[in-house]
């Protein structure tokens, strides 16, 4: 019991605390002489007051009546007074008991708390398994570490012992401890805090053990480490022991040399040689974030107003459907929609700070809205004519020189594939392209054409017909004029692009075949990659980050994703997901987060997070 808290025990309020008795050897003096003046109290014996009272008892001899009193009288501590309990041969005597001051009750209270305190518990024995002299201790065939090694050693060894794992907390209490060697032993594992508390280390030893990895931060807090032995182990060279690589290069105690046993490529190479730029560690994936439960065919995104937007074109309902992020709940919810019949495409385009939104359908006609920010709906402002539009299948939209257009692919055997441009007020009919060709796809790029280094807007069409076409913009006549052709590439439904280091790149989708990946290699595209297609109808590639993918859409598999290699200038297989007969996908972007937008055509639209893992961590 601390000082303070008896020391409150003199306030009559703590009269009801339950009392201690004081050791025997205590004897309380007060300097107040017995007097016969007041009342005797009831006497009762010294045994039978403890009994009853639970108090604390005392011996109290007079210095007046020291030749009469030789045997003692026991004095009852309680609340701010001693009661005296004469004891019957006082009785006789005719002494009085008096109350006795308040210091004679601190003298008292606090000559037992010093010799109740000042008693040192004793210290640890030697375990049987040690052998132990002052300053050190040598354990052997432990099955665990022991906790009661003396606190004082400088030096602990453990040699030849059964146990192979090492808890948090092992030499908790050893404060003094300067050695530690725990050598030729099976450890196989070591937890993280093991080594906590030894601040006075200096020397450590793990040496010829079974050790394949240590924990990060083990030997964080060890700040008088000099010199640290990790030889005989067979560690695993993976991004687990990246933070060893990392530690070796800044700290200031001395290491043995040490080597990696695997992984094969790292084999009895020396782990202190190593540098943090050997292990890429960084890892990233697709994870299911949240299910919209309906069908949809095309997805895109927007800015608008400082706030990032989803549009989803639901074909069975005729809707669009606008999204966006909610701030509090951590999920996309709906924000407006306009409602159409068999809508295939939404496709919003921002002129300067106007809002429009072109609804491609394949029965009713198509047809261009705008946002009524005053009424804060979406209006119709324009009909897209209807003897060119006849069957759409995609939208893209695309500035040059200032000037704004969107072209819309028609799929059906009278339609023209037509370029529409925003002269202000609406979009009117620029420029037709392909007529009577059933284009499937448009894609706009810029690529550069020898002798020129610029790059040219170009547009491909893909056609269900013939070869991909490449029309390329010119300049004096602000037309598009048909170039050349991507040779032996029949059947490819849609023509996506993406650039890595400055080079274009495009994949080529086929529903049965082979997909493909093509490099521009100045006056065409070169192939340099194929995908076994098993009814794919969308090979999207999209960047995230500093991470270029590319995803491969099936009706009859699972969806393949793939990773751009830079080595080896290609993709590699990286995850597959499970989408029933995907359409698009589309990269989101908000709050810092990002999202794979999946179409499904005969199952609900899914919404997967980019998540990124250190696997150092």
């Amino acid at each position: 019991m601390q000082v303070g808290s008896l020391l409150q025990q003199l306030d009559p309020s703590h009269l009801a605390a339950p009392h201690r008795s004081l050791p025997r050897a205590v004897r309380c003096w007060s300097e107040e002489p017995l007097t016969n003046q007041l009342q005797v109290p009831v006497l009762k014996s010294r045994d039978t007051e403890a009994k009853e009272k639970g108090g604390l008892l005392c011996d109290l001899v007079s210095e007046q009546d020291n030749h009469q009193l030789n045997s003692r009288s026991p004095v009852h501590v309680w609340g701010d007074f001693f009661d005296c309990m004469e004891s019957e041969r006082s009785q006789r005597m005719g002494n009085a008991c008096i109350p006795l001051k308040r210091i004679a009750y601190f003298l008292c209270l606090l000559s037992a708390l010093l010799l109740t305190e000042g008693k040192k518990p004793a210290k640890p024995k030697c375990p049987a398994v040690c052998t132990c002299t002052k300053d050190n201790a040598l354990c052997e065939n432990a099955r665990a570490i022991p906790r009661t090694v003396p606190p004082d050693v400088i030096s602990l060894l453990f040699t030849s012992n059964s146990f192979d794992v090492i808890s948090d907390d092992a030499f908790i209490g050893l404060p003094h401890l300067e050695y530690l060697f725990i050598e030729n032993n099976n450890i196989k594992s070591i937890s993280r805090h093991t080594f906590r508390g030894l601040k006075s280390l200096i020397h450590l030893s793990l040496a010829n053990n079974n050790l394949q990895t240590l924990p990060k931060d083990i030997f964080k807090g060890l700040d008088s480490l000099t010199n640290v032995d990790l030889r005989g182990n067979s560690f695993n060279c993976d991004c687990k022991l990246k933070w060893l690589v990392e530690w070796l290069g800044h700290t200031n105690a001395t290491v043995e040399d040490i080597y990696c046993e695997g992984p094969p490529e790292y084999k009895k190479r020396k782990i202190n040689s190593l540098s943090s730029k050997d292990f890429d560690c960084i890892i990233t994936e697709f994870a299911k974030s949240q299910d919209l439960p309906y069908q949809s065919l095309s997805i895109d995104t927007f800015s608008y107003m400082n706030d990032e937007y989803v549009v989803i074109a639901q074909p069975f309902t005729g809707k669009c459907i606008f999204l966006e992020w909610d701030h509090v709940e951590k999920t996309f919810r709906n924000y407006d929609n306009i409602t159409g019949t068999s809508t295939v495409v939404c496709k919003p385009i921002v002129i300067e700070t106007q809002l429009y939104v072109i609804v491609a359908q394949l029965f009713g006609g198509s047809h261009i809205y705008k946002r009524d920010s005053f009424a804060n709906k979406f209006i119709k402002i324009q009909d897209i004519e209807i003897l060119k539009i006849r069957k759409p299948n995609d939208i893209e939209t695309f500035k040059i020189e200032n000037n704004w257009y969107f072209v819309v692919a028609d799929s059906s055997k009278a339609g023209f594939t037509t370029i529409y441009k925003w002269n202000g007020n609406g979009f009117y009919s620029h420029q037709s392209l392909h007529a009577w060709y059933r284009d499937t796809d448009v894609e706009y790029l810029e690529i550069a054409r020898p002798p020129q280094a610029l790059r040219m807007p170009h547009l491909i069409l893909s056609s269900s017909s013939q070869r991909p076409v490449i029309y390329q913009w010119n300049k004096a006549t602000q037309l598009f004029i048909n170039q050349t052709d991507i040779p032996n590439m029949e059947d490819v439904y849609a023509v996506k692009h993406f650039s890595v280091k400055g080079e274009v790149y495009i994949c080529l989708t086929r529903f049965i075949g082979d997909s493909k990946v093509m490099k521009w290699g100045g006056s065409s595209f070169q192939d340099i990659q194929r995908m076994p297609s098993r009814g794919s109808m969308v090979f999207q590639p999209l960047q995230i980050n500093n991470y270029q993918y590319a995803i491969l859409g099936s009706d009859y598999s699972f969806t393949q994703v793939y990773n751009w290699d830079a080595e080896k200038a290609r993709f590699v297989k990286f995850q597959e997901l499970n989408v029933q007969a995907p359409r698009s996908f589309t990269h989101v972007s908000i709050n810092k987060r990002n999202f794979l937008f999946a179409s499904s055509f005969k199952g609900n639209t899914q919404i997967y997070k980019h998540v990124i893992v250190d696997l150092s961590a």
